[in-house]
């Protein structure tokens, strides 16, 4: 498996999109509009992949001077539960460290806050609605 940066605009952006589309946004009946997909030429796109295959993927967005927002992370069905998403999720933390960030906070859903957990993630505050369904934030101070 190797996990790298990926360009906006890429074949390798649009599995990404895919991916995010299959995992995230289609069980709910949701789809990404055009400013949505333009949104990410800002960020930083990080995927996973097996050859030409895209296992995860996940964004990193700038929040303010000291933190990043998580967002958008997607683990293929077939590779949940393999270690795929905690090692897309720490490489993407030591980009986060190499860009100056000292904290990563993240909208979980509901469903994904045990896997954070295990990776050091806290929630910090209520749970919200978002995309129709249950979230919290999580923090992690990367220093």
């Amino acid at each position: 498996m190797a996990i790298k940066i990926i360009d906006h605009g890429t074949p390798d952006y649009e599995k990404m999109v895919g991916l995010r589309y299959d995992i995230l946004r289609k069980p709910l009946s949701l789809s990404f509009s055009p400013e949505d997909l333009e949104r990410d030429k800002q960020d930083v796109l990080i995927g996973a992949f097996d050859e030409d295959r895209i296992l995860a993927c996940c964004i990193l967005t700038r929040y303010d001077e000291e933190r990043c927002k998580l967002r958008q992370m997607a683990v293929h069905k077939s590779q949940q539960g393999k270690g795929v998403g905690g090692q897309l999720l720490y490489f993407a933390e030591n980009v986060a460290r190499h860009k100056g960030y000292q904290k990563i906070v993240m909208h979980a859903r509901k469903t994904a806050v045990g896997f954070y957990e295990k990776l050091g993630y806290g929630v910090k505050g209520n749970e919200f609605e978002e995309v129709t369904i249950p979230h919290f934030l999580m923090e992690k101070t990367l220093i």
